[in-house]
């Protein structure tokens, strides 16, 4: 994934979460990082979607920090509205006409709703979509945790029964499944499964681990 279209994101080095926050601040500590130790092992993971996010670490920490800069310009130019005076007429809504087949007692029905057709079709796609949000968040959150999951814990122990406990949408036996983890790896874990649970109570609650697992 490319970063200039991240967020915010977290890297680990090895189990060890190394920094987060915005990519910028982010890459600049993995450069500094690798810098000191050249053979270290780095991953860093989108923290909505954890995908992998590739930096582009070329040069010294200002090149890369004016990296992120320009390409924070170039996207707030793109966003910026046209200066160009609006000319007379109805501002646009930025609604879109496109045909619509229905029978002809919804055609009735819709056009005695307040506002008519039109205001009455857009509700209700609203309300559906907001309908949808509560499954799709949990999906995402899902593959997301199992994404992380399967890059950082793929041999941890209890790896398989942690991810059916995740899609079976079971808390607490993620919870149980996960604590023996190296600290890190379990603690963006469980906030990345958060949504997936219903959106519970942070699952980091759960008992602190021993020394040797943040060892």
């Amino acid at each position: 994934m490319n970063a200039t279209t991240v967020r915010a994101c977290t890297a680990f080095a090895d189990a060890r979460r190394l920094a987060a926050g915005a990519v910028r601040d982010v890459a600049r500590a993995v450069r500094l990082h690798l810098d000191a130790h050249p053979d270290a092992s780095v991953l860093v993971f989108d923290n909505a979607t954890a995908c992998p996010v590739e930096f582009d670490l070329r040069g010294t920490v200002d090149d890369i920090a004016a990296r992120f800069d320009e390409a924070a310009g170039v996207h707030a130019d793109a966003l910026e509205p046209s200066a160009r005076p609006r000319g007379p007429g109805r501002p646009k809504l930025g609604v879109t006409a496109r045909e619509v087949t229905l029978l002809p007692r919804h055609w009735d029905w819709l056009a005695a709703q307040p506002g008519g057709a039109s205001v009455t079709l857009r509700k209700l796609v609203e309300a559906a979509s907001r309908a949808a949000q509560g499954p799709d968040r949990r999906r995402e959150a899902q593959e997301a945790a199992y994404r992380f999951m399967s890059a950082m814990a793929g041999d941890a122990p209890g790896f398989e029964e942690a991810a059916r406990a995740l899609f079976a949408a079971d808390a607490a036996r993620f919870a149980t499944l996960t604590q023996p983890w190296p600290a890190d790896v379990r603690d963006f874990a469980r906030e990345l499964a958060r949504a997936a649970f219903g959106m519970t109570p942070p699952l980091a609650d759960a008992p602190s681990p021993t020394p040797e697992a943040v060892a």
